[in-house]
């Protein structure tokens, strides 16, 4: 279970990372979020990762360095896929002035991002069905652990403002098959390494012709 003081222990993994770490009113709601994932994991599996330490290092930590990375000029963004709400909760805790949509499709999930946004009191609204069905697009579009990462990649494109951007949460070795199923109208930045994975990478690309 979470504990008190996780929030600080959130901490210290990103200065061990070189990532800035949460002023103390946001580390109380990261601590509020580990929290709610541990209450209601036993009935979800919203994540096979069962420990606080996994949990903080493998996830919250990953989405904060996301959400540092994210360029300054976006406005709008929506979590592919959202899952257990990584990365577009800690995002909406990081980076508040940015508008949020998480988007899942299982309703017992999508229940539970109800409740952390609620219980948080982030500004994110969720979506409850597939991403590809929102009538709208985004100045960002992120995607992690999703099912099928090629097919939605190709659908996320899809949801993307012009100029917008793509951030991918994947492995070096995966990177290839989702840049070419993401289509030739996204250029890419170098990717990023993200802390405490092997392999792991953020990806950015932007369009830069249009609409798909």
């Amino acid at each position: 279970m979470a504990g008190d003081g996780a929030g600080e222990r959130l901490n210290a993994v990103l200065d061990r990372a070189g990532i800035e770490s949460v002023d103390c009113e946001t580390a109380a709601k990261f601590e509020t979020y580990l929290s709610l994932i541990f209450r209601w994991n036993s009935r979800l599996n919203l994540t096979s990762v069962r420990t606080e330490g996994g949990i903080i290092s493998k996830h919250l930590a990953e989405s904060v360095a996301c959400a540092r990375a994210i360029p300054q000029n976006v406005a709008t963004l929506l979590d592919f896929g959202s899952g257990a709400g990584l990365p577009g909760i800690p995002i909406a805790l990081c980076r508040p002035e940015i508008a949020v949509t998480l988007a899942e499709a299982q309703s017992k999930k999508a229940a539970f991002l109800q409740e952390a946004v609620r219980v948080l009191g982030t500004s994110a609204r969720v979506f409850v069905g597939r991403a590809e069905e929102l009538p709208a697009t985004f100045d960002c579009v992120v995607l992690r652990a999703v099912d099928k990462m090629p097919e939605a990649v190709a659908a996320a494109a899809k949801l993307i403002t012009p100029h917008g951007w793509l951030a991918l949460m994947t492995t070096r070795t995966e990177l290839p098959k989702l840049q070419e199923a993401a289509g030739a109208q996204i250029t890419w930045d170098a990717p990023t390494r993200l802390p405490f994975g092997d392999d792991r990478i953020l990806a950015l690309g932007r369009r830069v012709n249009g609409p798909a």
